[in-house]
């Protein structure tokens, strides 16, 4: 059966990314690179799992050494919302695994179901976080993650079948386009809330996670982490840099498995009134974003997009949330 068959859930079908799920041999290393670099709460723990906290939930990041393969975990605000999209996946053939309480216990949600999308990736849907008793506290000082209804970040995807992949999150899961480029990479770019995107699916010849996006409440939060990223600089994936659509000041670091982290700052909201999907003619940074995964043409084209934008003096707002700045006094 061919995605553009599969009925699609009622709209909105999902609230934001709720959860993340990493399988790793390496739970300490996780754990100290989690508390240590990114500022997480170390949370429950097994012989097997660790639960690591970013605000009052009970968990965000879940790193298991089962040997299954990792996942993302979507949530709808509703429990009728929930049995809805159930529905929708089984009237459309895909099939379905319930969550067990185990499962559901260590993802700290109250049910839950999983299915596969058309790259093989676990994709998760769950309702009823389970928030904790004790108040979140930072595994190193910063101003906290921003989370709430806009989720944990966003996570970003990589196929070689970039039309399908797309199609399967648009058309059956009903994620809403933001904007997409095609240099120089191809990329889409899928909303769920005032997240500019939850989900980014990048076309490679490879099946996986490229990175995931954290957001943190105040600009030297980001520029502290890049310190202590500097000090071992093969941790650093992407530099620092801004991106042109979301408009987030942020780096990429290598994680403990084979993806990367974006630490970012500043991300703009999405009107969905207003906001219009268009093409990204700019690049995907405004500056900097050196990025050393790319092939050399590859990366030459981002540079080249980046010095022309800055020839034609392209800007964006900085979005500054209240209490977090003040007005220069040449400016009143």
């Amino acid at each position: 059966m061919t995605t553009a068959s599969l009925p699609a859930p009622p709209e909105p079908a999902f609230s934001s990314l709720g959860y993340l799920g990493v399988s790793s041999e390496r739970l300490e290393d996780w754990t100290s690179f989690a508390t240590g670099r990114l500022g997480m709460q170390a949370g429950e723990r097994s012989a097997s799992t660790r639960a690591l906290r970013m605000d009052e939930r009970r968990a965000r990041l879940i790193v298991t050494d089962d040997g299954a393969r990792g996942f993302f975990g979507w949530e709808v605000a509703e429990r009728d919302r929930f049995d809805a999209i159930a529905d929708a996946l089984d009237a459309a053939g895909i099939g379905v695994h319930e969550l067990s309480a185990g499962e559901c216990a260590l993802r700290a949600v109250t049910a839950g179901l999983s299915f596969r999308d058309p790259a093989g990736n676990r994709v998760e849907v769950a309702w009823g976080p389970v928030v904790d008793d004790e108040p979140f506290r930072p595994g190193r000082t910063h101003s906290g993650f921003r989370t709430g209804s806009l989720g944990l970040g966003h996570a970003v995807l990589t196929t070689p079948a970039y039309d399908a992949l797309v199609a399967f999150y648009v058309d059956v899961l009903g994620f809403r386009l933001s904007d997409y480029t095609t240099q120089p990479f191809r990329a889409t770019f899928l909303r769920l809330n005032a997240r500019h995107h939850s989900l980014a699916i990048i076309e490679t010849d490879r099946v996986g996670v490229h990175h995931v996006m954290v957001e943190l409440n105040h600009m030297d939060d980001v520029g502290q982490a890049y310190d202590l990223a500097l000090a071992e600089p093969d941790s650093i994936g992407v530099t620092l840099g801004r991106h042109s659509n979301d408009h987030m000041f942020s780096f990429y670091t290598r994680t403990p498995s084979d993806f990367l982290i974006e630490y970012g700052w500043g991300g703009r909201s999405v009107d969905d009134r207003t906001w219009q999907p268009c093409e990204l003619l700019d690049g995907p940074s405004l500056w900097g974003h050196e990025r050393f995964w790319l092939p050399p043409e590859a990366r030459r084209v981002a540079y080249d997009l980046q010095v022309a934008a800055a020839q034609r003096g392209v800007r964006a707002p900085v979005h500054v949330r209240p209490g977090n700045h003040d007005v220069a006094e040449d400016a009143l």
